[in-house]
């Protein structure tokens, strides 16, 4: 698969802007509605990680989603964010109802400076809302040198394996390690055989969906995003079970083990429902390799690991990549030729 058929967006559909262009009109609409120094800067600094590295669905294209719902009083737009040691090797964050990025780069920011004294640091998020792509919370843990494992729950849009009705989030799961010399080896999925924001974008884009991916309201698979009404999981019809599981296990961490919001509890992320806080629950591991093989044994490991990878027999043309290689292949191209956003976000952000 060439990146061309990985892209979410089209050269015919799309407004290309440059990077500091982009995350300045971000800001500044996240200005508008009141928000914090704080949040716009957690905010703008998710949202251009997914827009750099071409992960559309949970780029720009959601600020006009974090705007309304800032609007409405469902996100706090200022929030005081807390934080509540509770063993050794453990913490929560408060996240004060404000968003999602917020409260997810404080657990990492903490759990490294747990982690650089315990060795290994698991960190909670509460009273959170929808934090976008989690591999901007992995990859940052790793920029500061450790292993780092983000994931989150979300409200029900993927049908259970054999389901005929949503019961689970998308629920990513991302990890991402630092390799010296080198940007960090990093891994982001959906639980589900798509994002759902990927839906919504294809609907701006007026594009069918891929086959296997989406059903209706009936749990028959359908390729128009308009009769969407649920995903089905990471595996499809045949091996669902796996996506499946896999979103059990962050529901078990995000939302189970923290206390709050379970799946088929929360009000549906695009819902006219505006003012209530959703009460989201996210959970972080940082895990410090000088405390298990070395730092130096650690390097020299992951470095012999990695040029395995790339190296490994393949079959016919396309290239073996590392899990994080397309995605640095997609944001050096967007920083030279600009970061393609769709009409709707264009106008939304005043490029159109």
């Amino acid at each position: 698969m060439t990146d061309r058929d990985r892209s979410d967006v089209r050269e015919k559909d799309v407004v290309l802007v440059a990077e500091a262009a982009l995350a300045a009109a971000v800001r500044d609409r996240l200005a508008t509605v009141g928000a914090s120094p704080l949040v716009v800067e957690a905010t703008t600094r998710a949202m251009m990680h997914a827009s750099r590295l071409g992960v559309d669905s949970h780029g720009v294209r959601l600020t006009e989603h974090y705007v309304r719902m800032m609007e409405g009083g469902r996100v706090n737009p200022r929030p005081n964010v807390t934080v509540r040691r509770t063993a050794a090797g453990s913490a929560v964050v408060n996240c004060d109802d404000g968003p999602g990025h917020v409260g997810a780069y404080r657990a990492v920011e903490l759990g490294c400076e747990i982690a650089r004294e315990a060795g290994v640091a698991a960190v909670g998020v509460e009273h959170s809302s929808h934090f976008g792509a989690a591999g901007a919370y992995a990859l940052a843990g790793a920029e500061d040198g450790f292993i780092t494992f983000a994931t989150t729950n979300t409200d029900s849009v993927v049908t259970l394996h054999d389901g005929a009705a949503p019961f689970h989030g998308t629920n990513p799961i991302a990890l991402a390690a630092p390799v010296p010399g080198e940007r960090p080896w990093l891994f982001d999925m959906a639980t589900s055989s798509i994002p759902m924001n990927r839906v919504l974008l294809y609907r701006s884009l007026n594009k069918a969906l891929p086959e296997g991916v989406a059903a209706d309201e009936h749990g028959y698979a359908t390729i128009d995003p308009f009769a969407f009404r649920m995903l089905l999981p990471l595996g499809g019809t045949e091996y669902g079970y796996k996506g499946a599981g896999l979103a059990g296990l962050a529901t078990l961490l995000s939302a189970v083990l923290m206390g709050t919001t379970l799946d088929h509890d929360f009000i549906p992320m695009y819902s006219e429902e505006r003012s209530t806080p959703r009460n989201m629950g996210h959970f972080v591991l940082v895990i410090d390799p000088e405390r298990f093989a070395g730092r130096a044994l650690y390097e020299a490991t992951m470095s012999r690991y990695v040029a395995a990878v790339r190296a490994a027999p393949r079959r016919g043309d396309p290239e073996v990549m590392a899990p994080g290689d397309r995605e640095w292949k997609v944001a050096d191209a967007r920083a030279r030729d600009g970061i393609p956003i769709d009409p709707d976000t264009a106008r939304f952000l005043g490029f159109a």
